[in-house]
This record gives C-alpha cells, structure tokens and sequence, in this order.
C-alpha cells in the first residue's frame, strides 16, 4: 500500500511530489511504513492520515482509546499475530469480527484472521500509535487479561455497607484471618502477578506503598518508577501477610522493619525461570511499605567491557584488581550498579589458583568458585567479624560489601596493606571525596594514602532505544552549558528515542553506566599525606588524565548512547 498511499496523498494535494520523495528516501533508509514515516517527519497528522484512508476506501475510523474490548475478543487472535500485522480485535457479532487496521487493503492479514477464527473480517481504520497502545494494554502485560479477571474477582468478594471505621487501632489483629486472607485464591493470584509481570517489563524494584485513600504497586525499570495498579485499599492487609509468608518474615510483627528473601519458580514465555526477591517490609503511618528489589541472574552483566568504562578507565580499574594487594573502592548511591561493577571484578580475577572471599549483605547472586558469606548482624557477624575470619583462610582476594565504620574501615586497609587484594564500596558522590570520607572516619592519612589503589565513582543512565533512534536537532548553546567545547558543540550530531512498542513509548531501553576513575598515583598521594581537600585531589586527578563523571556523561552522548537530559540528571559539572 505504500506506494499507492504516496501517490493518493499527492493526488489529492495533501502531500507535495518532493515530499514524499523525502518521505521515501527515509523509509529506504530506516524502514518502517510510509505513514509512519509522513507522521514522524511532521508532514501530515495521525488524525488527518486516518481520516484520508477512511474517505479513500470507504471504510469506518475508529478511536480505540475510547473502547473497552471483551476479553473474549481480545483472545480470537493471539498477541504475536497482533503485533505482526499491527492490528487490534475490537468486537464481534454474529458470524463477523471487527478488526482495527492501518491498511484495511491487507488481505493477507485478514484471510489469515479469517483462517484462525472462523470469522468474516470486517476492517476500520485506527492510527498506528492507537493501534500499539491497544496492544500494549491488552496483551502488554504478561498477564493482563488475568490481573482484570482477577481485579473483577475481587470486587465482586467486596463486603457491602455504608460503616466505615476511621480510628482504627493497628495492633489490634486476628493472625489467623490474616492467614486466611492471604490464602485467597484472588489475593495468591494477584501476588503472583505483580511478582512476575516486573520480569516482563524490566523491572529492577517492586514498591507497594499505602496510602490513606489509595494503595499503589510501581514498578522502577531502568531507574525510573512507573505506577503499574491500583489494588482495593481492603486488599492491603491481605496481600502484606502473603508477601511475607512468602518472605518467611512476621505477619504479626507491624511495628518493626523487617528484610526478608522470596525465591519461586515460575514459566515466563514458555521458559522456566528462577525469580529471586530481595524484601524490606517498613511501617508506615497508613500500612507498611513493600519494596521488593529484583535479583534476575539473567541481567548480571559480568563482561567489564560491556560495563560502559571508557577505554583508559577500563584500563587502569583492570590494572588495578590485577595486583596482588592494595584497595579498590566503588562509590555511588543505591541502585548505580556498585555490585554489578564488583561481581564483574571478581569474575576477572577468579581462576583456579586464586582464593576470593566475600562478606555480603545481602549475597545478592551466587557466584561459583567464590566462598560468599551472608552477614548477620543479630548474632554479631558483621563486616569487620567476617574480615578478622577472612584473614585465617588464606584468602588473596576479599571483597566487603560495604565500608560503614571506623572498625570495618581500620580491619580492611590492615589486609590491603598487608599482601591482600581487597574490594569494597562507600556511599559517596564522586571518587576524590571517598578519599576525605576515609579520613573522616578516623583512618589516618598515611594509611589511606599507602593502602587505597584506584577509587571508581559510577553512576547509571538509560539508553536511547536503538528500535526508535533518530537524529536531532541540536542546540550549540545548551551543549556548551553542559561541557563541550563551542567547536564541538556546532558539529555535534545529537539523537534521542522517538518512542516505540519495544521502549514502552519512553525513547529509552536499557541502562549503561557512567564512570570516574581515579588513580592513587605519587602525585595523589603527596596530596593526601598534606591533608589536601577533595577539589584539590580532583583538580590533581583531572590534570592526570581522569575522566569525570560528567566528562564519561558527554562522551556518551557523542557516542549517540544516551541523551543530554539522562547525562545532566545525574552528573554536575
């Protein structure tokens, strides 16, 4: 039809000969349909293409943002023959099924309809952007015909009446109701949902937040939360207690914080899988908060080069987990990819001659060849306890999870200096403050100064979807604001994601990691040992040939990875 729909559109002087001869030379080049292609390049509206097929081949519009479509439609055609030809179910009668298309002229796609139904094809006419979202609601979600059964299920198990108590004492429960409750097939079922269908979407975090008037589920996919559900707020008691069941935590604890493991078994796109849950239950003044973190072994990325180091970063991190002491410290704040960059720095120096130790808490993911141990603070195993054993088994590499003391942070620098490789983290915003942050614990300079090899700050940011990608328009004064050079910023080609079924609609998918590598070189050194502030060693740093946080922020952009909002939202100058 692409053709044909060309040549009807300059006929009928809604389009001019050069452009579409514009419109396809891009479709050449990227593909994708002509109408797409006139809607992306502003030369004609969704509103005004369907309307012009419609008159054309005399065939109904239909806007599907403003029809609720019968489950039983929805399932006479499956997803993957959706997608494939872009169409969308919309009802059926008697021996007739009406279909939403953008090309009501594809007979292919309907005698195939027409084969797998039974049903004669009736065609209208929907904009393609109207079409996906259809598809994204109704088939998107990995179980979204089962959440709205299940949804259904429980509105209809609502108990009527007009009382409602509003000062209601919170200790006050009978346990064995709760556990009742919780092992309601509707409140199982829904839980097992929200469990599963952050696979589907990348989610890296579940949180489950009461409200006073509302309960939420949002899921958090390549570091941004979306709101995905809203259960009945008298649902709230119930799904807790089965989440915590689940978790093997407390359902008549309600006061207290508790951190607890879910790990199940389940098939995602006919494939088993094995799902592991992080969850931190916290009270709150209308319920208790769930957040569940996502452990999905699946998205372990332990190949450093895939990581997103810039060449010479990469080279001096992999130069410096190569020695056989010494300390390598990783910064950032929860959720920049710390563990990910550690896991990927155990994985290099693993081999059979090598013994590697690691105090953890949590162990987020198994590592094999590595001896991982869980800290557990209630009986007094505790990172510095764990580093004391560590130091009686030989080991020459130890990683511990997190640097939060004077005592853990005295017991690590003492096995960095004394013939052990050793691997840790500290909450701080950029690599030379670690530095200060050391001193403040009450280590002395000198030890820091002899001990601490190399500091790497990351950062994460999305990156633009490849399956929607275009060029943009750039603007030379809001490049230099951010850091290029006036020359750089007038020959600077800029990209950012259009929005597509693949993305969600974001423009991004997918995340890569910004990072500032600083060397303890002579010169870092001597300005450690003189008491130096953090602007002074990144000053020192910097003129060594660092890379900051921002400067790996702009060359992704020139790269074409990621965008100058994603770069400023999460890097200063």
């Amino acid at each position: 039809m692409s053709d044909r729909l060309g040549e009807l559109l300059v006929k009928s002087g809604k389009l001019t000969p050069d452009q579409l001869k514009q419109a396809l030379a891009k479709q050449r080049e990227e593909g994708g349909r002509i109408g797409s292609n006139l809607v992306n390049m502003g030369l004609i509206s969704e509103p005004e293409l369907v309307e012009f097929l419609s008159k054309q081949f005399r065939v109904s519009a239909i806007n599907l943002a403003q029809v609720e479509i019968d489950e039983s439609v929805v399932k006479l055609i499956p997803a993957d023959v959706a997608r494939k030809y872009t169409i969308m179910p919309v009802s059926k009668a008697g021996a007739k099924v009406t279909i939403a298309m953008l090309d009501p002229t594809n007979v292919f796609a309907m005698d195939d309809i027409k084969f797998m139904t039974g049903y004669n094809v009736e065609p209208v006419i929907a904009s393609e952007s109207a079409i996906r979202q259809a598809i994204e609601k109704y088939y998107g979600a990995t179980h979204a015909l089962e959440l709205k059964k299940v949804m259904e299920e429980l509105d209809e198990d609502a108990a009527g009446g007009d009382l409602e108590i509003l000062d209601e004492e919170p200790e006050e429960f009978d346990i064995d109701s709760l556990e009742e409750e919780s092992d309601e097939a509707p409140v199982v079922r829904l839980c097992n949902i929200i469990l599963t269908d952050a696979i589907k979407r990348g989610a890296s975090d579940i949180h489950i937040e009461p409200y006073e008037k509302k309960y939420r589920v949002r899921y958090r996919v390549d570091g941004i939360l979306y709101e995905v559900m809203h259960p009945p707020l008298r649902l709230r008691e119930a799904i807790t207690s089965r989440l915590k069941i689940m978790a093997k935590l407390d359902i008549a604890e309600k006061r207290l914080p508790q951190d607890g493991r879910i790990k199940i078994k389940t098939k995602i796109d006919s494939k088993d899988k094995e799902l592991d849950y992080r969850v931190s239950v916290l009270p709150t003044i209308f319920g208790e908060k769930i957040v569940l973190r996502l452990l999905d072994k699946d998205n372990l990325m332990l190949d450093m080069t895939k990581l997103g180091f810039e060449p010479e970063s990469l080279r001096d991190f992999e130069h410096a987990i190569s020695q056989p002491y010494g300390m390598v410290l990783v910064t950032g704040p929860t959720g920049s990819g710390k563990t990910n960059t550690l896991y990927s720095a155990l994985a290099n120096v693993n081999t059979p001659e090598t013994n590697i130790m690691t105090a953890e808490d949590p162990v987020e993911f198994n590592l094999p060849g590595i001896n991982q141990v869980q800290m557990k603070e209630s009986i007094g195993l505790n990172f510095a306890a764990a580093l004391r054993s560590f130091l009686r088994q030989d080991p020459n590499t130890v990683l511990v999870g997190e640097i939060r003391d004077f005592e853990t942070a005295e017991v690590a620098i003492k096995a960095a200096l004394t013939g052990h490789l050793v691997l840790s983290t500290l909450h701080t915003n950029d690599a030379p403050s670690t530095i200060n942050r050391l001193m403040n614990m009450g280590i002395e300079p000198f030890l820091v100064a002899t001990s601490v090899h190399l500091v790497v700050a990351q950062r994460l940011i999305r990156r633009i979807c490849s399956y929607c990608k275009e060029p943009i328009e750039s603007n030379p004064q809001e490049l230099m604001q951010i850091g290029f050079t006036e020359r750089e910023a007038r020959t600077l080609k800029l990209f950012r994601g259009r929005g597509c079924e693949q993305c969600g609609d974001t423009g991004y998918k997918g995340r890569t990691g910004l990072y500032e590598v600083m060397k303890v070189d002579n010169e870092v050194r001597d300005l450690i040992l003189s008491g130096a502030s953090s602007v002074e060693l990144r000053e020192q740093a910097v003129d060594n040939g660092m890379i900051t946080l921002r400067g790996s922020g702009l060359q992704k952009i020139r790269d074409g990875i990621t965008t100058i909002e994603e770069v400023v939202r999460e890097t200063v100058l």
